[in-house]
């Protein structure tokens, strides 16, 4: 009886059994399949950033950024003169001028009397000139061949392009994939929510972004250095006479003066020997004196003899 009653329960322990092995089977087959599809979906996202990437550098590449730069040294026959038409050619090809300089050195210089009272001032100078313009790209070649034709002499000219198309591409995709990780949470080795580690990445991206500013702005205006010179110039000028000594009347005024000047001094000794009176009673009673002194003496060597 308890054999018959047993079969009945082993068989359904049996077939909970098969139930529960089942259940454990199918969830792991659920763990899986959730992760292969996880792993789908990363690959993916890899694939559409990988494409996007593939997408951006093929749209830079289509406008590669060329800066162009050019530098010249010329000899022109009036520094003044070539200064204002290449200010004035720079605002016809929508430029501006960023530095301007004008300097003239003395070479030599000397003095000629003319006259008493003026100089004739004869000086050498030397006068150079620099410029720094910038041009938008598209006009730098016209604008060089018509500067270049204000110089007599082309001392030396100089036209480089650089291309800063892959430089400008690493900037850009580098912030694309900070940006990104920024976006995802991921902070890495580096500790995001601390204040100075965030300042420190937000100014990093600042500098990269203001990089490629520049790089387009570079590419946009082409910086031209002008530096030119003309032959050494004399400059003649009358000048006043310095010399105070050399300042004098014309000689019928002069001795006028002298006259006038003359009878003043005799007249000024006249008074003088007018306010000296009282010597002349002094030198008679002195005399007196030495006279009545004189007889004396030869009257005793008199009676004496």
């Amino acid at each position: 009886m308890k054999t018959k009653i047993l079969i009945p329960l082993a068989g359904v322990a049996l077939f909970c059994a098969c139930k529960g092995g089942g259940s454990s089977a199918a969830s792991a087959d659920s763990d899986t399949t959730t992760r292969v599809n996880a792993a789908v979906s990363n690959l993916k996202s890899d694939s559409a950033r990988g494409a996007q990437t593939v997408k951006t550098a093929q749209s830079i590449q289509a406008a590669p950024k060329l800066v162009k730069t050019a530098s010249m040294h010329f000899k022109v026959k009036d520094v003044q003169q070539t200064s204002n038409q290449i200010a004035a050619l720079t605002a016809n090809c929508n430029g501006t001028v960023m530095y301007h300089t004008i300097n003239s050195v003395v070479g030599d210089s000397t003095t000629i009397r003319k006259t008493d009272d003026s100089l004739l001032k004869i000086t050498v100078y030397n006068s150079t000139a620099d410029m720094t313009v910038r041009i938008p790209s598209a006009n730098v070649e016209s604008f060089v061949t018509q500067v270049a034709q204000m110089g007599l002499v082309v001392n030396s000219l100089k036209f480089e392009i650089n291309d800063k198309t892959f430089d400008y591409l690493s900037t850009r995709l580098k912030l694309k994939n900070q940006q990104e990780r920024k976006d995802n949470g991921e902070s890495g080795s580096a500790n995001l929510k601390d204040p100075d580690n965030m300042l420190n990445y937000k100014n990093h991206l600042v500098d990269q972004q203001i990089s490629n500013l520049k790089t387009d702005d570079s590419v946009k205006n082409a910086v031209i250095a002008l530096n030119f010179y003309q032959n050494n110039a004399v400059h003649k000028e009358s000048i006043a006479n310095p010399d105070l000594s050399a300042y004098n009347l014309p000689l019928s005024n002069r001795m006028g003066t002298s006259i006038k000047n003359g009878w003043s001094v005799f007249i000024n000794i006249m008074v003088e020997l007018a306010n000296l009176w009282v010597l002349a009673p002094i030198g008679g009673l002195v005399w007196l004196v030495v006279r009545y002194f004189n007889r004396r003496k030869k009257a005793v060597e008199v009676a004496k003899g």
